[in-house]
């Protein structure tokens, strides 16, 4: 019989005010994520937006960090992207706590993501 060890690096934060969201499978990019102690990871709460197409129309184009009019999302939970892209869940519709967020959304951002309302 063999034994494995399961590692936990970080503790999920939890970004909604609700429990009342729609989301939807993304493909996060590694691209323009820094490396801090050995790993990337992109944090729950990034706003994120498709690269080349709405993610909503080409599940296949991974989505990139941004904080501007393109925003298509927020991420719900931390996805390591140390060895590449990686699965995550994008939050489409529903109620972020402000507090919770890693960087606070952009009006251009906010404008995009009409229907995902940000409280305090």
């Amino acid at each position: 019989m063999s034994k494995f060890e399961v590692k936990h690096y970080s503790a999920n934060k939890e970004i909604l005010k609700f429990n009342d969201f729609v989301s939807t499978s993304v493909i996060v990019s590694d691209e323009g994520i820094a490396v801090v102690n050995g790993k990337k990871v992109v944090p729950a709460g990034t706003i994120i937006a498709g690269k080349a197409r709405p993610v909503l129309e080409n599940r296949g184009e991974p989505v990139v960090k941004t904080n501007g009019s393109g925003a298509e999302g927020v991420l719900l939970n931390s996805v390591d992207v140390t060895y590449g892209p990686a699965a995550g869940a994008m939050v489409i519709h529903g109620f972020i706590d402000l507090t919770k967020l890693p960087e606070a959304p952009a009006a251009e951002a906010k404008t995009a993501l009409s229907l995902i309302k940000f409280m305090n």
